[in-house]
């Protein structure tokens, strides 16, 4: 199959096209550094000749606005006629809408329903890595500080399994059950034992946020659902990957 991953140099999106080559599948990596601009749409029709399906698991960087980016992307894929459109969200959205990066997502899910084309949302939690990114940018002078969070960390290879293994089915036509890790974590004590376990200060002030993102946060809403789909690495197996490589 001809798959094109929007964002295949990201994060998820790159774990994405290692398993699609993996599998066999011709991939089209569809991003700046392969001289595609998505959101103005330059080169995006010729790249996606002939594919049959896309992953969009392409995110915003510096300040732009979220809800515009994603609705651009998703109008600009929608017109290269292919038979499925995979639609990489975070669980949650919904709830906590209010927060840029989440009513952006929310909005990118409602335009893949309005864009014509045939489907799949595919909502996850945040990647264990989200606790050194937290522990990077959450920090004043020497003090660091995480949100008080309720969450389910997953790996992101394992989401770039999912992404591809979604591809490769019929399109739900609507949300595929939640993906998650395999336990519910406390993001404070996530930032903290990475910080520890990387020789890093593990000094951390856990701190609430305001607003529905600051409740959804801490009240589970973030969590997956009871039917979600989970992954197998814990974050302590994936800290144990980090301690070894620092």
């Amino acid at each position: 199959m001809r798959i094109a991953v929007a964002g295949g140099t990201g994060q998820a999106g790159s774990e994405a096209v290692a398993t699609a080559r993996s599998r066999g599948h011709d991939v089209v990596v569809l991003a700046r550094s392969t001289g595609i601009d998505l959101v103005s749409g330059d080169g995006v029709a010729a790249a996606l000749d002939g594919v049959e399906a896309i992953i969009d698991a392409s995110g915003v960087r510096g300040n732009i606005d979220p809800t515009g980016f994603h609705k651009a992307v998703i109008r600009n894929l929608a017109r290269g006629g292919a038979r499925h459109l995979v639609v990489l969200s975070i669980v949650g959205c919904d709830r906590a809408a209010s927060y840029a990066l989440y009513g952006g997502k929310l909005a990118q899910e409602h335009a893949a329903e309005a864009s014509g084309v045939p489907f799949t949302i595919a909502r996850t939690t945040q990647f264990h890595e989200f606790s050194r990114q937290i522990w990077h940018i959450g920090h004043k002078g020497p003090m660091h500080f995480a949100p008080r969070m309720r969450t389910q960390p997953v790996a992101v290879a394992e989401v770039g399994a999912r992404l591809v293994d979604l591809a490769e089915a019929e399109p739900v036509g609507g949300r595929a059950a939640d993906f998650g890790g395999p336990r519910e974590e406390s993001l404070v004590e996530m930032v903290r034992a990475y910080a520890q376990a990387t020789g890093l200060s593990p000094r951390i002030v856990p701190v609430s946020l305001p607003g529905d993102f600051g409740r959804a946060q801490r009240d589970g809403s973030l969590l997956p659902g009871s039917d979600a789909v989970l992954g197998a690495q814990t974050f302590d197996e994936w800290l144990t990957l980090q301690r070894a490589e620092s």
